[in-house]
């Protein structure tokens, strides 16, 4: 199978295997070095996202030598000599991802770390640049799956300015947007400029197949909201929904999305607006993501009424009344996977009943996460319930006493289902460190994955080894807070990550 692999016979299995590296961009480099097949492959992955924040600016030049003799004597006016020799690929339709604001930030880095001698302010070259790769992009054949406009008022935001001509060839050619799958538009400024609204008019138009659409602004303008409204009624199956914004007006729009929307995101919302009643004709919803939104309680509350079909619900807020979503969990029942429930204020109303209604109605759950809770007996009921869970984070109240809270941490070590292999207890043991060895010690779950916050304690690095020495399970351990002097010797026998490597989300 390998000597087919590198004489070509089974493209379909290269792609899947180079794009699981289109992170991995040294990956991918070495790659395209193999042969003459593998760099086919692995060139159109690898410039699929040049201008990722990942990246530098150094790729740039590269572009540039593909450009014509009159947009050369543009950018020769500005200083810039394009003298690069020809490249090997036709490198701009490779294109899929496009930020304006990383486009614009990275043609500036580029300028800057060049030290050309300028012949006009760099304001005026970096606009000039900026555009000129816009429009060699659209002519060259691209054609983006992502794009995100981002147009904001900030001293450190500058925002892009986009030449007429490209809206002309834009409206020309309408290939450059006709597979575009995921929009995110980010407005800061008032009023909206017309360039976003030109160029939302042009997406009306030309993109049909968006199935991500995530909505951000700060003031309303009925213009933007009337024709960001068209873009989500001019869309043939909207799946993925987000709105971050004080207004709820334009989830009016996601009338004529009911039948294909599965997942909504909503992010400092005021969801008493009557308008969010819309979201009750969603029969497909599986997913309701809300953040810090007001009246979210009373959302959810009527939500209850009409969905059934709900996998996965993350709510995190200043003040949680759970009583207000346990309709919508009886009715999700066996469906619901994912729940993640964080409470700004440390407290969760109505806890024991929400508790009750998980026991009884959703023991199918694979992620679960909690802000605070007390080892209560009907806590520990509930995860010695669940045993198809996999990912478990939660912080706990430590009211007890020494000896109680002693038992309880054993009792809870015992009770893991043996199912869990991710455990994130790095913001709990702030008043009991000292029980974190008892619970190495008497848990039975095969963790794969832990991050936990601990003091300068031997007792507890001892346990930590002494568990994946019993275990042999143990593959990655994040420690919050780690005294030094102990990594050493811990490292021979558990591997150490930074946060960010380790960490589930609920995804």
């Amino acid at each position: 199978m390998a000597s087919k692999i590198f004489m070509g016979d089974m493209p379909e299995l290269m792609d899947n295997i180079l794009n699981n590296l289109n992170e991995d961009i040294h990956s991918l480099h070495s790659c395209a070095l193999v042969s003459r097949f593998w760099s086919k492959m692995s060139i159109p992955i690898l410039w699929s996202d040049p201008f990722s924040l990942s990246r530098k600016s150094s790729f740039i030049p590269i572009y540039l030598s593909s450009l014509n003799e009159h947009d050369i004597f543009i950018l020769n006016e500005c200083g810039i000599v394009v003298d690069f020799p020809n490249t090997l690929f036709n490198y701009a339709i490779f294109l899929k991802v496009m930020d304006l604001f990383v486009l614009d930030c990275l043609v500036e880095d580029w300028i800057e770390l060049s030290n050309i001698n300028l012949h006009k302010d760099s304001k005026i070259v970096k606009y000039e640049l900026a555009n000129l790769l816009f429009k060699l992009f659209i002519e060259r054949g691209a054609t983006l799956s992502k794009f995100d406009l981002r147009m904001s008022s900030d001293s450190d935001e500058e925002t892009f300015d986009i030449k007429p001509e490209i809206f002309y060839l834009l409206g020309r050619n309408g290939t450059f947007f006709s597979q575009l799958q995921d929009l995110s538009v980010f407005i800061k400024i008032k009023p909206c400029p017309q360039n976003a609204i030109t160029l939302l008019k042009i997406l009306i138009d030309n993109a049909k197949k968006i199935n991500k659409l995530k909505f951000t602004e700060f003031d309303y303008d009925p213009q933007l909201f009337h024709t960001f409204s068209c873009v989500i009624k001019s869309q043939e199956q909207l799946k993925w929904f987000s709105l971050v914004a004080s207004f709820g007006l334009i989830i009016s729009a996601l009338r004529c999305q009911q039948n294909s929307l599965r997942e909504v995101r909503m992010e400092s919302c005021d969801c008493s607006n009557k308008d969010f009643d819309e979201l009750m004709n969603c029969k497909n919803l599986e997913v309701i993501r809300t953040y810090h939104c007001r009246n979210v309680d009373r959302l959810l509350n009527r939500l209850g009424n009409s969905l059934h079909k709900i996998n996965t619900l993350d709510i995190c807020s200043y003040s949680i009344d759970a009583s207000n979503i346990i309709q919508l969990l009886q009715k999700s029942g066996s469906l619901l996977k994912r729940l993640r429930i964080s409470s700004d204020s440390k407290e969760i109303i109505s806890l024991p009943l929400l508790l009750e209604t998980l026991i009884s109605s959703c023991p199918n759950i694979v992620y679960l996460q909690f802000s605070s809770m007390k080892l209560s007996t009907q806590f520990l009921n509930l995860i010695c319930g669940l045993q198809k869970l996999q990912f478990l984070t939660f912080s706990w109240i430590d009211d007890g006493s020494e000896e109680e809270m002693k038992a309880c941490v054993m009792r809870f070590a015992e009770i893991l289902p043996l199912s869990l292999n991710y455990l994130n207890l790095s913001n709990s043991w702030n008043n009991s460190s000292s029980h974190i060895d008892v619970f190495l010690n008497y848990c039975n779950a095969p963790l794969k994955k832990l991050l936990l916050k601990i003091n300068d304690d031997e007792k507890i690095v001892e346990a930590l080894i002494g568990f994946n020495i019993r275990k042999k399970t143990l593959n990655m351990v994040y420690l919050r807070d780690f005294n030094s002097r102990f990594r050493f010797y811990l490292e021979k026998y558990v591997k150490l990550v930074p946060f960010i490597h380790i960490y589930v989300d609920c995804c």
